[in-house]
This record gives structure tokens, C-alpha cells and sequence, in this order.
């Protein structure tokens, strides 16, 4: 892209994101590995030396971060290994995060592969979560300085299709059960759905009456760059398509985040399009 390089060429892309208002953050997990012990399951790496990487990033101007555990659902999993060793690496992460000054984002997330019912998912969910807060009190992270970024409620990606109404009243009840008031936000990962799955079922959380202590938004990566990256398509005559197309899902996002979404952002090339991998990793 020559017209940015050529207005910010030399200066670091933290400072450009400040003269922008925004934030920097960092993923700071070292990826994950297979946990002794179990089918398959894993463990996430990258805590040795974390509270010095923490520091640094700190001091470039970093002033969040995220680390992913990675769970699955099967005929015994997650097992309670997994869900004890996964929790308690996201609590000593967000605690080392807290030390040296950075907001943790805390994301426990419950992978959508296989056949199983939302109400296994619901039951599943409920189960990690309730896991991760005893871990992060057990470590004495201060909640009102951390965010949480979990999976939707979702029936499996082999699994017969429910509505978004569905989705939401699952979710907001696993989360009133295991999530602390004190939690300021909660920032749902998109987790393969397609952009406009995604936004709908967010908008139907906040449509949804009844108690919700905390902030519902969002903290997409696929669901917000596929319609983006197919109007970008790597030239630099179509950047100012690709802008437009992000905006139009920002927008939708952002008013998902009110429950005002009317579903007029679905038009875009690549909106409705399944993000789903088997396994995700990255």
C-alpha cells in the first residue's frame, strides 16, 4: 500500500495507532501443546518468561494483551485436566499481565468441531468458565482490569442450525452463571461463524431482556476481514473498497453492540461465507 508508506514511513506503528486514538496490544501465548495425558487435548505455552516479555511490551507502548487456551468437545473432553491446566495458565497469564501494567484479555475458547447440541456447548461453557474465575481468584486478578473473550453458545459446527434467539439466551445464561458482575466487558470471539452469523447473534444477546451486568461486544478477527479482504484482494486500487467494506462491518458491529442492528451490512462479497477450521490454529 504506497500511500501509507509513504505518509508514515519510518515511524513506529504504535505511534501511529495513538495519533489515531487507539490502543496497541499484543497476543503474548507461545501457541499450544498437547497435554500429556489426554486425547488430544492441549496446554498453552509461554509463561516462563512472560513477566520480562510484559515489561517490554509495556514499555513499546502496548497497553493490552491476550492469551488463548484452547478447548474441545468430545465424548470425554474437555476433560478436567484440561479445563484445570487451561485455566490456571489464563490466570497466571492475566496476573503476570496486571504486574507489569497490561489489561489481560482472557480467552478460554471452547472450539466449535463436532456434532454435539448447543445444550452440550451451554454445559461445556459453563464448566470452563466457572473454572477461569475460581483460577483468577485464586490468583488475585483485580476482575474490574480484565476482559473476557469467550466463545459464543453454539451447537457444533456438524450439528443441526438454531436461531440467533437461541444462541443468545444460552449464552447470556452460561455467562450469568460463572461470570462476575465486577467484569467490565465480555468480548465474544467470532469462532468460525460467518461475518453475519456473527453480528446477528451478538445483536440478539443485547435485544435479549433481562440482567446483563457487563458490556456485550465484540473482538472478531475472521468475522471482521473476510468481506474486507476479498474487496482489498492485494491491490492498491481497491484500498478504497476495502475501507468501505470495513466500515460497513464495523458499523454493524458496533450497532450489534446496542441491539439497533438491522442486517443491511449483508450485502458485502464474502459476508455470509462459513469461517469454520476444523482445529483452528494460528
Amino acid at each position: 500500500m504506497s500511500c501509507f508508506k509513504s505518509k508514515y514511513q519510518g515511524v513506529p506503528f504504535v505511534e501511529v495507532l495513538k495519533k489515531g486514538g487507539v490502543l496497541a496490544g499484543i497476543k503474548v501465548d507461545k501457541g499450544t501443546v498437547e497435554l500429556a495425558g489426554t486425547n488430544g487435548e492441549t496446554t498453552t505455552q509461554g509463561l516462563d518468561d512472560l513477566g520480562q516479555r510484559c515489561k517490554k511490551y509495556y514499555e513499546a507502548g502496548a497497553r493490552f494483551a491476550k492469551w488463548r487456551a484452547v478447548l474441545k468437545i468430545g465424548p470425554t473432553e474437555p476433560s478436567p485436566l484440561s479445563i484445570h491446566e487451561n485455566a490456571y495458565g489464563l490466570a497466571r497469564y492475566a496476573a503476570i499481565c496486571q504486574e507489569n501494567g497490561l489489561v489481560p484479555i482472557v480467552e478460554p475458547e471452547i472450539l466449535s468441531d463436532g456434532p454435539h447440541d448447543i445444550n452440550k456447548c451451554a454445559d461445556v461453557t459453563e464448566r470452563v468458565l466457572a473454572a477461569c474465575y475460581k483460577a483468577l481468584s485464586d490468583h488475585h486478578v483485580l476482575l474490574e482490569g480484565t476482559l473476557l473473550k469467550p466463545n459464543m453458545v453454539t451447537p457444533g459446527s456438524d450439528s443441526a442450525r438454531v436461531g440467533p434467539d437461541v444462541i443468545a439466551e444460552h449464552t447470556v445464561r452460561a455467562l450469568l452463571r460463572t461470570v462476575p458482575p465486577a467484569v467490565p466487558a465480555i468480548v465474544f470471539l467470532s469462532g468460525g461463524q460467518s461475518e453475519e452469523e456473527a453480528t446477528v447473534n451478538l445483536n440478539a444477546m443485547n435485544k435479549l431482556k433481562g440482567k446483563k451486568p457487563w458490556s456485550l461486544t465484540f473482538s472478531y478477527g475472521r468475522a471482521l476481514q473476510q468481506s474486507t479482504l476479498k474487496a482489498w484482494s492485494g491491490k492498491d486500487e481497491n484500498i478504497p473498497k476495502a475501507k468501505a467494506a470495513l466500515l460497513v462491518r464495523c458499523k454493524a458491529n458496533s450497532e450489534a453492540t446496542l441491539g439497533t442492528y438491522k442486517g443491511d451490512a449483508n450485502l458485502g462479497e464474502g459476508a455470509s461465507e462459513s469461517l469454520h477450521v476444523k482445529d483452528y490454529k494460528y
